[in-house]
């Protein structure tokens, strides 16, 4: 993993914001963390300091939302929004396509329950490790 941060629910804000003004493009942010700690709590926040519009709700059931914005820098990227809680492994998940679209630099991906996938991740990834 590229970097790692630690949070927990009073810290997110912080940290949604120190990293949204550090994003360039093709950022592949894990989220990893127990049901309730956070994880599209920060999205949400995320978001928020991108200036997305939109709601912004976990996709636990689609497995994935988008949403267009743009750094802070002004450039265009799509924020793909995971969530792997009811996925089963990482061929159920490669079906989605984000192999094709994680680390380009049009994008950023979030991925709540990113652990499913940890070992398939690119190196550069992001870890996000939230705690209760």
């Amino acid at each position: 993993m590229k970097k790692r941060y630690i949070t927990s629910l009073n810290q997110i804000p912080q940290l949604a914001k120190a990293l949204s003004g550090k994003l360039k493009g093709g950022e592949i942010l894990a989220l990893i963390g127990s049901l309730g700690s956070g994880k599209t709590a920060f999205t949400k926040h995320l978001a928020k300091f991108l200036k997305i519009k939109k709601t912004v709700s976990s996709p636990s059931f689609v497995l994935m939302n988008l949403f267009q914005t743009k750094t802070k820098k002004g450039k265009k990227i799509t924020l793909y929004h995971l969530d792997l809680y009811r996925t089963r492994n990482f061929k159920e998940i490669r079906t989605l396509g984000i192999t094709e679209f994680w680390g380009k630099p049009g994008t950023l991906t979030v991925i709540e329950w990113a652990n499913k996938i940890k070992r398939h991740l690119p190196k550069k990834t992001t870890l996000i490790q939230f705690k209760n």
